[in-house]
């Protein structure tokens, strides 16, 4: 019993700890607060965020990170970027698959899936980065900061995005660049973003910030395509849940109620 009320006690300094600083959480990095618009029960995508943000993937992006979780299709559903079906298959089209069934290479289409980018120099697969890299910290796994500061997987891309210092140095054979975000201080990665680097299609200023916030809003959704509607059954299940506890208490109350107290003889 002594030990466990002293690992308690740790994990409750550790988690406010990283509630007080969040420098703890993200080993070392600064990770700013953002409010996404899909952040809370009730939050949803702008779907504009979401199509530049897949504006800066095509264009920046995925030259380097793939995303093979993601299917073409899913571009045009509802609640996503909802780009039009017939802009997606021809997108879908610019690229070259291996057919599953005939082994043969072909143009892809709208049921395919982005293709993995491989080879030296190339960077992780992005489509899930947004939930692999949220800040789950202190006590370790409860995800305190999201719950309290919002603190997740968005902010720190966004963070890493807009964290390159300019410094950079050399280490055997390898150029690594300064980084506040990144864990250790140095990332292999050059900076991906410059001002202007992007002219968007509504006309919104590609600054490196904007640039980071629409690329990670983005990334949160190749994540979880399915966060509106698993917050709208989720609202659902918990009225249904208010609407039973209710008529439970008040059947309990109707029935039981005048016979509590009473003596019974057996």
């Amino acid at each position: 019993m002594k030990h466990l009320l002293i690992s308690a006690l740790s994990a409750l300094v550790i988690g406010a700890s990283t509630l007080v600083n969040p420098a703890v959480a993200a080993e070392g990095g600064h990770i700013e607060d953002i409010s996404f618009s899909f952040e809370g029960p009730f939050g949803t995508f702008d779907q504009q965020q979401l199509r530049r943000g897949f504006q800066v993937y095509r264009e920046v992006c995925s030259a380097c990170h793939g995303l093979r979780y993601v299917a073409f299709r899913t571009l045009a559903d509802q609640g996503g970027p909802m780009m039009d079906p017939a802009w997606v298959r021809a997108y879908a089209a610019e690229f070259t698959v291996m057919d599953k069934e005939t082994g043969e290479e072909r143009p892809g289409k709208e049921t395919d899936h982005f293709p993995f980018i491989s080879g030296m120099g190339m960077g992780p697969d992005l489509s899930l980065m947004a939930k692999a890299r949220a800040g789950f910290h202190g006590p370790y796994g409860l995800g305190i900061n999201q719950f309290f500061r919002g603190i997740g997987g968005p902010e720190y891309i966004h963070a890493v995005l807009t964290g390159f210092t300019g410094e950079e140095k050399e280490e055997a054979g390898s150029i690594f660049y300064e980084n506040h975000a990144f864990p250790g201080g140095w990332i292999a990665m050059p900076p991906p973003l410059s001002e202007d680097l992007i002219e968007y299609e509504d006309g919104t200023p590609a600054t490196v910030d904007q640039m980071a916030r629409d690329v990670s809003a983005f990334l949160m959704w190749t994540a979880e395509p399915k966060l509106e509607s698993r917050k709208r059954w989720g609202f659902v299940a918990v009225m249904m849940l208010i609407v039973l506890s209710t008529l439970l208490y008040l059947t309990n109350k109707k029935l039981w109620a005048p016979h509590k107290g009473k003596q019974f003889d057996l």
